[in-house]
Order: C-alpha cells, then structure tokens, then sequence
C-alpha cells in the first residue's frame, strides 16, 4: 500500500517521500512528460535515469486513440511497454477530451466526442478512463473530471463541479473493483481526485471538502494554468490549501516556470508537471541558474562556454553554446535532444534544489533568491 510521510516543513512548504508499488517518490516533485510514453526530442527512459527524473507522466487519452490502451496492456503495461521501472501517473484523458475535441457531449454518463486524430466518435466516462488507466497500469491514475474554461458563468460551473464530484464517486468504485480483478496488472493503482470549481472561491473549497471526504490517494489541483493570470492561480491554491488532508500528497496540474513551482511550493504544494521544459528546448528557449536564454540568439554564435557553467546535464558537460545553437541552425534533431535533457535536468535539479533547502531549513532563502531570479531573461 502507498504511504505517504512529511519529513519537514517550513511555514506551509512541505518535504515529503511517497512510497509506492512502483517506488518511493521524493518531494516535492516534478513529473516529466511523456504524453504518448515518450518525452519529445528524442529522449529514452535511459536517458530519464541519467537526469535524475523519478515519475514520469503519460496521456491516458492519445494512448487509448493510440496504439491502443488494449495493446499496451498485452504488451504488460506502460513499465514493460517503455522499459520504465520508475513511478508512472497517468493523467484521466479528461482536460484532452475538452481542449483536443472540436465536437463533443456531456451527460451524466460521460462525454461523446470526436477524436482529433481521424474524426471517429468516441466515448469515455468514469468508468472508460478508469478501465484504460487499469489497462496502462500506471503507478497513478488521475479521476475523469471536467476542465472548464476560465472564467466561465458561475451557474455553469457549479453544475460542472457537482457533476465532477458524481464522478469521482464511481472513479473510486471501479477503480476498486478493477485492483480486485486476478486479470489486472497493477492490483495496488492509486487514485488521486481532482479539484475543480473555476475561480470561484466556495465552489473550490465545496469541491474540496467533499472530495476528501472520499480518502483518496491524493489530491490534484485541476483547472489552473488555462489562460488566468498567476496570482489567481497562487490564490486558488491559498483558498483550498487549508482543507486538503495534510497527509495526502497535493498535485498542482500543469504547472508550470520554475516561478510557477517555487511559488506554489511555499503554499504547500507537492507534485508539479508541464510540458514546457521540453517545448520550450524544441526551440532553444532554455533555463539556467542565470535565468532564461534563447540559444537561437545571434550572440552565442562562436560562445564557448556550456549552456550553463553550474550545471551538469549531457549537454552541459559536452557541448558549447556555439556547438549546439549550429545543431538548430543546420536543423540537426541532436541540437533539440541535448535542449531537452538540459531543461529536463534542469526541473529534476530545482526540485532537489528545493528539497534540499526544505530538508536544511532554508526554503524561505532558496525563495527569495530564485523566484524572481529563474524568471528573468539571462545577460550571461
């Protein structure tokens, strides 16, 4: 069974270590993105071991479009299918069904939708989703909610709340019935709940409350980092932050800068994924302990030196500035590979940077240096 320990505190920021099936997570942590079980750039789950990436994150919808959710599971499931021994959170296909879908129905069952890929209708529910993430035999498996919009009418999404929480009602029932059957892979899936409630302050803390009243695995933060502005997300957080279980992991979803991350630390906050570490490198838009840099800029033309002196990634202990902003130009796929694993050794490093200092007593410092720092444009 997963267990889940605070270590250390400091104010509301938490050090914390999650055991699971799959193996003991340390956080705070940042999840890197493998959305069809494979981090874009090129990236192997060697390659994850070697930066030091401890959960990898999977999308439950474009597996179940593609290759199958039915494959995978014949192939043993996700671990075995991408050669991943690690912990593996599957996301519920949910935000995909609302942002990816040009077509599509809610009713209480679920939602009838048009994939994005060919056009074939679809349906998922509670149910479906759970049944593919049995199927994927993640580590953990994310409930099917609804993603609204920000802002949208408050009568609207009160409605979409209530229905959520209906949901992860039978999320949690088939989920249990699923770990039940002889035929399942991974009898010990753990779920985590999602909040929902828009930007409006009771609805997030009605969601709340009744969500954990289900005594769920964990707790995810959905419908932030859709398009407010920061400081309404950061005051979400505040607003819930007092009635999630204490001793139940949080999880900030699809989140964020390494600002977004140092903030939402210090109010609590355990788990972190998004995918602009390695969109970002795909570009050459890239993060340092100096701030951010684009490597497409005129100026690292005959730059010698790493990416960033203080860090220790394959392309940092390799390569030049010089040498790889070239690899971009003759448009060679190494130049955004060694992009990726920096900004991915980057994120992995921050979180340790931030476990580090929580372990020592020091997180207020480590804010105060870095969370205005990080953000910035580099003149190195």
């Amino acid at each position: 069974m997963a267990e889940f320990k605070i270590l250390n505190t400091e104010g509301r920021a938490r050090r914390g270590r999650f055991t699971t099936v799959h193996g003991v997570i340390e956080t705070p942590v940042f999840m890197n993105v493998g959305t069809s079980a494979a981090i874009k750039g090129g990236v192997s789950t060697d390659d994850l071991r070697e930066i030091n990436c401890q959960v990898e994150l999977s999308n439950t919808y474009h597996l179940h479009i593609r290759p199958g959710d039915d494959l995978i599971y014949r192939m043993g499931g996700l671990h075995k299918f991408f050669n991943w021994d690690r912990p593996i959170l599957t996301d519920s296909g949910g935000f995909q069904v609302f942002s990816l879908a040009k077509l599509r129905k809610i009713t209480e069952e679920g939602v009838h939708f048009n994939s994005h890929m060919d056009g074939k209708r679809i349906f998922m529910g509670p149910e479906e989703s759970m049944r593919i993430q049995s199927h994927l035999a993640s580590t953990i498996a994310m409930a099917f909610d609804e993603c609204v919009e920000n802002p949208s009418p408050y009568k609207y999404v009160k409605a979409s709340h209530e229905r959520t929480l209906r949901w992860l009602k039978r999320c949690k029932e088939e989920m249990s019935r699923l770990n039940s059957l002889p035929e399942t892979i991974n009898k010990d899936q753990l779920l985590f709940g999602i909040n929902q409630g828009g930007t409006y302050d009771d609805l997030r803390v009605e969601n709340m409350i009744r969500a954990a009243e289900m005594d769920l695995d964990g707790y995810g933060i959905g419908g932030l980092a859709v398009g407010e502005e920061a400081d309404v997300m950061y005051h979400i957080i505040d607003v819930i932050e007092p009635y999630m279980p204490k001793m139940k992991p949080r999880y900030l979803m699809g989140v964020g800068t390494p600002q977004n991350i140092i903030e939402a630390v210090y109010r609590g906050v355990d788990f972190f994924d998004c995918v602009m570490p390695s969109r970002n490198a795909r570009h050459g838009n890239l993060f340092t302990w100096h701030g951010k840099m684009n490597l497409n800029n005129e100026k690292y033309f005959d730059d010698p030196r790493p990416i960033d002196e203080n860090c220790g990634c394959p392309a940092c202990r390799s390569y030049s500035r010089s040498y790889i902003r070239h690899l971009f130009k003759a448009r060679e796929a190494l130049g955004m590979r060694l992009c990726v694993l920096h900004n991915l050794y980057f994120y992995n490093e921050l979180m340790q940077k931030i476990r580090d200092a929580l372990d020592e007593g020091r997180y207020g410092e480590f804010y105060k240096k870095y969370v205005d720092l990080l953000a910035e444009r580099s003149e190195n």
